[in-house]
């Protein structure tokens, strides 16, 4: 078998590879994406935009009914789920493949393994292809959910987030097992669709987020039907007639379908690593420029680092990285410091996140409960946001809140959170204050639109002492 050298082999064609390969093509490397599923990956067909397009109906609607004058309104499932479709390309990757091909990346379809010293096996569906590169190999493999090893789970033929975003029916009755992001936005899509949801979580939900912020989902599903059971877990699983979760005490939960939504893990095994001195199937350790230090020619972006599992945040090591090969090859000088153009520096404490629930959550940085664990000195800000005059014009009976996190050595904001109706699109205001490390003196000339709910800015600083 003949072995071709390419500039770049990039394993895995999500968005995450696709962004690497766009930055090297661009450079000028010849670069080849090798892919054994969908191109476009887990966030195009079974992610971020089928839950999206799932979960908007929902809150539109509500949306609209929170304002006095606007009567009637339903949701019509069927057409829902069609819309979800659309979004999805009906799971068929034309349009991405034509994508590839417009940017000069090569597509090799079939599995890739590292096999040895910058060497890739694909098995295609025509036989063996090998690949040379001359200078990186990206893993961009994304990650796959972790199931629990409760007795019976896996026999009980669980869905993962991939059967819930992709489902063509809607079950009667759904049980929840988790109480993560994945957790609460397939219960929320699923109520708005006319399921009975049970939501069973070991601990709070959102752990991790400000606990306002898990309160406020936990609230919110309630208040629609949605039985949430926070502190409690399934000892047993059975699927015959229905799918029965035995939970510790000896309560049984009925359901038609069961949703495991406990964390993914890096989608690692497989790929070759071992062949490199790496393990498989965990997380491939990675500098600020996605670039293994104990094998340099090898790189890895998105989930497959364990650094930030977010599609963004994965997106944006790519073009990191990308930029970061292109530079090594030229000789040119690597901008790899913090906040350098080829350093993903906002992994660490400069991450925005989304949770489209009801209300939605938003935030970026780090929290209270960090920034005491890090002994930073600093101050908690919190405002209620229907106080801002905006947020009564937006809906009646408007509920939110906002936290600020202010490092008070520096007098800059490094953490915010966000809980209320449409926060999500308020978040890179946010995001921009944290990155740009603005002080508090600066961010009070950044005058707030009247009467808009980004009022709270104003108030903030307010509150602070400005």
């Amino acid at each position: 078998m003949d072995t071709r050298e390419v500039d770049v082999v990039v394993i895995g064609a999500g968005p995450v590879g696709e962004n690497v390969a766009d930055r090297t093509a661009k450079g000028g490397l010849q670069t080849v994406i090798v892919e054994a599923e969908l191109v476009g990956g887990e966030c195009s067909y079974w992610a971020c935009m089928p839950s999206k397009a799932l979960l908007r109906p929902g809150a539109a609607l509500r949306a609209a009914q929170a304002v006095r004058g606007v009567t009637g309104g339903a949701l019509d499932p069927h057409a829902i789920l069609a819309r979800r479709d659309e979004f999805a390309a009906h799971w068929h990757d034309d349009g991405q493949v034509e994508w590839l091909a417009s940017a000069g990346i090569e597509l090799v379809r079939g599995h890739g393994r590292i096999v040895g010293d910058r060497e890739v096996r694909v098995a295609a569906a025509d036989g063996e292809v090998a690949l040379r590169a001359r200078h990186a190999v990206v893993v961009a493999t994304g990650s796959t959910p972790r199931i629990p090893e409760t007795p019976g789970l896996r026999e009980s033929r669980p869905w993962t987030s991939r059967e819930a975003t992709s489902a063509q029916r809607v079950p009667e009755r759904l049980a929840v097992i988790g109480g993560g992001v994945v957790a609460v936005e397939a219960a929320t899509f699923f109520r708005d669709l006319g399921s009975e949801v049970t939501v069973l979580a070991r601990g709070a939900l959102l752990h991790g987020l400000e606990p306002f912020a898990g309160e406020a989902v936990r609230d919110g599903l309630r208040e629609r039907g949605v039985d949430v059971r926070e502190g409690a877990s399934a000892e047993a699983v059975v699927r015959d007639v229905d799918v029965r979760l035995t939970l510790a005490g000896g309560e049984v939960v009925h359901a038609d379908e069961v949703l495991v939504a406990t964390g993914r893990a890096p989608r690692t095994s497989g790929i070759g690593l071992d062949a490199v001195g790496r393990e498989p199937g965990r997380a491939i350790e990675v500098d600020d420029t996605l670039r293994s230090p104990a094998v340099p020619w090898l790189y890895a972006a998105g989930d497959a680092n364990g650094r930030a599992l977010l599609t963004h945040q994965g997106k944006y090591q790519a073009r990191a990285a990308g930029d970061a090969i292109v530079a090594r090859v030229r000789g040119e000088a690597l901008d790899d410091g913090r906040w350098g153009r080829h350093a993903a520096s906002a992994d660490h404490d400069a991450v925005p996140q989304v949770v489209f629930t009801d209300p939605e959550v938003a935030a970026v940085g780090i929290t209270a409960a960090q920034a005491e664990e890090r002994g930073l000195r600093h101050r908690v800000i919190d405002y209620d946001l229907a106080h801002v005059a905006g947020a009564g014009l937006l809906a009646d009976g408007f509920a939110g809140r906002v936290r600020a996190i202010v490092d008070e050595e520096r007098r800059v904001i490094v953490g915010l959170t966000l809980v209320g109706p449409g926060v999500g699109e308020m978040l890179h205001a946010g995001t921009i204050a944290v990155v740009g490390e603005v002080p508090l003196e600066r961010l009070w000339h950044a005058v707030p639109s009247y009467p808009t709910v980004s009022e709270f800015w104003l108030r903030l600083l307010e509150a602070y002492g400005l």
